[in-house]
């Protein structure tokens, strides 16, 4: 295992759309690993495979439920509304207001290529629907209604 370096807002690769995984090996679980350590490192709870430059639809997150990888994802269903503070470690030091689903039931695969459902709510939701759409090349900041200026930042700081 190992740290990848995380690309930052500006960089094209963060804009272009992943293509799917379809080989299940052991590149992919490396890859897996890697993103996993480089996302604890950098206190995430999510992170994408276009955010280390492989624009391939993998994606690791953990909310503090454990981790949770999903590979090909796709958000088939969504419900509710929720509306709160997002960053990202593409994004450093920025934080804005996003509206997202409360609940989302993803359709992916594991890293053995194994088809699952995962549902989620609350902050699980956020993170699923953060992250898949890093494989589209949006970032939250294209949907945040504003940004938080460096007094709010403070307050969530504190």
């Amino acid at each position: 295992m190992g740290l990848r370096n995380v690309l930052v807002n500006g960089d094209e690769r963060l804009r272009k759309k992943s293509r799917p995984v379809t080989e299940f090996d052991q590149r992919l679980w490396n890859l897996l690993d890697d993103l996993y350590e480089t996302m604890q490192e950098r206190n995430g709870v999510g992170i994408a495979a276009p955010q280390v430059g492989i624009l391939r639809r993998a994606v690791v997150i953990d909310v503090g439920e454990g981790k949770v990888e999903l590979i090909n994802p796709e958000i088939v269903e969504k419900e509710g509304d929720q509306y709160g503070t997002e960053g990202c470690l593409s994004v450093p030091g920025e934080w804005g207001m996003v509206h997202r689903p409360k609940k989302v039931k993803v359709k992916a695969q594991d890293r053995n290529g194994e088809p699952f459902e995962l549902e989620a709510e609350d902050y699980l939701a956020v993170a699923a629907c953060h992250e898949t759409d890093h494989l589209e090349g949006v970032l939250f900041i294209d949907l945040a209604d504003r940004m938080l200026d460096e007094s709010e930042l403070e307050e969530i700081d504190e």
